[in-house]
């Protein structure tokens, strides 16, 4: 029998073969007038400002020749590129290929430059507000607990006290009593209940999530919830005075135990809100970036199936309610005269039908860190440079070159963005990222110039 003939070694990512297959599936077959294409490829997405089929009926041959492109990331080392390419209507082709950055966060469509080393928007800074008179809810029972557990899963195998003295070393806190109990009784390792599916199961209808496996408990501080600048600047941790549950994106006392079986995560929550009790057990959502849900009292009434009777008090604040983040557009506020307000964090300027906005009124406000604007909607981009206390600050090209050359770029700034509308302006969006790069000190934006013939095609 002969040896199967081994895969191809990907192709560098500064080779012309590795894109040639992609530019030739999203340009078609060519024609009389010059083409031009402008995309992102990340590992774990792509796309295309210039007609690309959209996700989901996409040929073989397009999804192949994306491949390729990830492929050569992956040797590269390279999280994700930009590209644009001018195709004659001779085939001959220049490509350029942005990336890496080193400064600006990855992702197939690249994101905000990074203008100060490890920094994190306010509310990955934000730290629990201390709750002195918070107490253990009355239903909290670690002995009612370890009956009910241990008459319900007779079966178990628990942790062993050295087994959770290593966690709480691990972890770096005493676990809370209930919590103790829970692993003592299971501790959710799956070789414990091996082939038996009903076993799983029935920890699953017992605990009412499924259990981590006492090794896997983890804290959920703000780290282990990361998110884009462009996004997370745009959040404000607001925890009202009548809360149970603190707005936060982490907190120190948020020791993740289980999850609900869609992605949320169960914690006991050591740090409560003004209305909250110690211990209380919340959800953290997988499609949220900041606060969590109050879904019982105490670990003790999770198992027991009962929730919290204050219904008023299950949820953190959704984002964008109250006076710390404004929306000003079309569908919301109608003026930056009404988003002004002393608590104000983050002002959003979108979509606008009406004269340019005038940003008097914000300057001077004491806790405004975050502007982001739609190009053409500023009535003067150069009053930016009044905002001091910004520390991330995303518009459009004309008003970024318009506060440049002025030098009233806000050197308060921790991360920048660039709005625009596709990547029509690509090697200008570069070379205006550069230079907003320098003046922190920050590496530039790599580029690639790479030519070659499209047309006919080339062998692989």
């Amino acid at each position: 029998m002969s040896e199967p003939t081994p895969a191809p070694s990907p192709l560098p990512l500064d080779s012309f073969a590795t894109w040639a297959p992609l530019l030739r599936a999203w340009a078609g077959e060519g024609g009389e007038e010059p083409v031009r294409l402008a995309g992102a490829v990340g590992r774990n997405g792509w796309r295309s400002s210039s007609g690309a089929r959209p996700h989901g009926r996409s040929s073989a041959a397009e999804r192949e020749a994306v491949e390729r492109v990830r492929d050569a990331l992956v040797v590269a080392g390279v999280e994700s590129v930009t590209f644009s390419a001018r195709i004659a209507p001779s085939g001959r082709t220049r490509l350029r290929v942005t990336g890496p950055a080193a400064a600006v966060e990855s992702g197939p469509a690249g994101g905000a430059l990074l203008l100060v080393e490890g920094a994190v928007p306010e509310p990955w800074r934000r730290l629990p507000d201390p709750a002195p008179a918070a107490r253990p809810a009355r239903s909290g029972d670690a002995a009612a607990l370890e009956r009910r557990l241990r008459e319900r899963l007779p079966g178990a195998v628990g942790a062993g006290e050295e087994e959770i003295a290593a966690a709480e070393e691990r972890l770096g806190l005493r676990l809370p009593d209930e919590l103790r109990t829970l692993y003592r009784v299971v501790r959710g390792r799956r070789e414990d209940w091996g082939q038996d599916v009903r076993a799983g199961d029935a920890v699953y209808d017992v605990v009412g999530c499924e259990l981590l496996p006492l090794d896997d408990l983890y804290v959920a501080d703000p780290a282990s919830r990361p998110a884009p600048w462009r996004f997370a600047a745009c959040e404000a941790a607001v925890t009202p005075p009548g809360a149970a549950v603190q707005n936060l994106v982490g907190s120190p006392g948020w020791i993740v135990f289980g999850d609900n079986g869609g992605g949320d995560r169960l914690a006991v929550d050591l740090t409560p809100g003004p209305a909250g009790h110690t211990g209380q057990i919340v959800l953290l959502s997988h499609e949220s970036f900041l606060g969590a849900e109050l879904i019982a009292d105490s670990l003790t009434d999770l198992v027991r199936g009962v929730e919290p009777r204050d219904r008023r008090r299950l949820r953190s604040p959704g984002r964008g309610e109250g006076p710390a983040v404004a929306h000003v557009n079309v569908a919301h506020l109608r003026s930056v005269e009404a988003a002004a307000h002393p608590e104000l964090e983050v002002l959003c300027v979108g979509v606008w039908d009406d004269p340019p906005v005038d940003l008097t009124p914000v300057v001077g406000l004491p806790r405004l860190r975050t502007l982001t604007a739609y190009p053409g909607t500023l009535a003067d981009p150069r009053q930016i440079g009044r905002l001091t206390g910004l520390e991330y600050l995303e518009v459009g090209p004309a008003e970024w070159r318009t506060l440049l050359d002025a030098k009233a770029v806000p050197r308060g700034l921790a991360a920048a963005g660039i709005t625009t509308h596709g990547l029509r302006d690509h090697e200008r969006l570069v070379d205006l990222s550069n230079e907003i790069l320098a003046l922190w000190g920050r590496p530039p934006i790599v580029r690639t110039v790479v030519d070659g013939d499209l047309w006919p095609a080339s062998p692989a």
